[in-house]
């Protein structure tokens, strides 16, 4: 049999609330899915986050206005192809 410790972890009581409620709904203690998280960031050795980070006010306006340029297709607003990392270099630098 494994030996087991406790972990103490401070979280958003509502966030708690949220997961004991639905691990409840799912038939499954609160533990077994932190367990399976824990046994799932061991193995795999990273962490997935689901929620997409959202870009800051001046990013935003940053996308917008490059999506914008994409629609419209205006061609001023970005850069040709290039022959070479030299030719490149050079239009950068102009």
């Amino acid at each position: 049999m494994a030996t087991k410790t406790l972990i103490n972890i401070r979280t958003d009581v509502k966030l708690k609330k949220e997961a004991q409620a639905l691990a409840q709904k799912i038939g499954v203690p609160l533990s077994s899915v932190i367990n399976a998280y824990l046994r799932e960031f061991t193995q795999e050795q990273r962490i997935d986050f689901s929620v997409h980070p959202t870009p800051n006010i001046r990013t935003r306006k940053i996308l917008d206005a490059a999506i914008h340029d994409i629609k419209k297709r205006n061609k001023k607003a970005f850069s040709p192809a290039f022959s070479s990392v030299d030719k490149a270099i050079d239009w950068l630098e102009k």
